[in-house]
């Protein structure tokens, strides 16, 4: 769901990364703003693509595009999966749709199944042109979880907790990490 390039990588490439989607009116030129669509990175005076991605958050968005189902797909050597519980019943199509093996399907579906609790992490699978498979874990801290936590409740603590302090997201964040890493919370 999140493609990103740091600004080394723009500085190293002395690239731009532009949005392919429709709805880029009135957006910052080469901002990406997480929304689903195609990022370019080009390089040089020519513009010559450097690297292309669609990023997307739905399978239903690459099998109605016949230019991404065919295209894109056919082509790319590497493909990089979230977690695909909520399309368990349906994925022998997307198994069919990218070319995977039974073991792949069986990494895939595998993906945040037993998590260890005590750790913040999820799980993401990688595949590199039918050669290798694995799934690995994205593990980042305290202070990043509880800054781009989806978690309804967290998120509303975070707030409450920022509230009290005058504002301060930072300063709320830094002492749930810090209660958290002493078995507060």
């Amino acid at each position: 769901e999140l493609l990103d390039i740091s600004e080394e990588d723009l500085a190293s490439a002395s690239g731009d990364i532009k949005s392919q989607d429709s709805d880029t009116e009135g957006k910052e030129h080469g901002s990406v703003d997480g929304t689903p669509g195609e990022a370019v990175l080009t390089s040089g005076e020519a513009n010559a693509v450097v690297a292309e991605a669609k990023v997307t958050r739905e399978v239903d968005d690459i099998i109605s595009s016949p230019i991404v189902k065919e295209t894109i797909i056919n082509n790319s050597d590497c493909k990089i999966l979230l977690d695909q519980r909520k399309y368990m019943n349906r994925f022998d199509q997307i198994q069919e749709l990218l070319g995977l093996t039974d073991k792949e399907k069986a990494q895939i579906l595998s993906i945040n199944m037993a998590n260890n609790p005590s750790r913040l992490y999820k799980e993401v699978w990688i595949g590199l042109g039918g050669t290798q498979s694995a799934v690995y874990a994205t593990e980042v801290s305290v202070e990043e979880y509880y800054c781009y936590t989806t978690e309804e409740t967290e998120k509303v603590e975070v707030q409450r907790l920022a509230a009290k302090l005058g504002g301060n997201l930072e300063m709320a964040i830094r002492m749930m990490a810090q209660a958290r890493r002493e078995g507060a919370t």
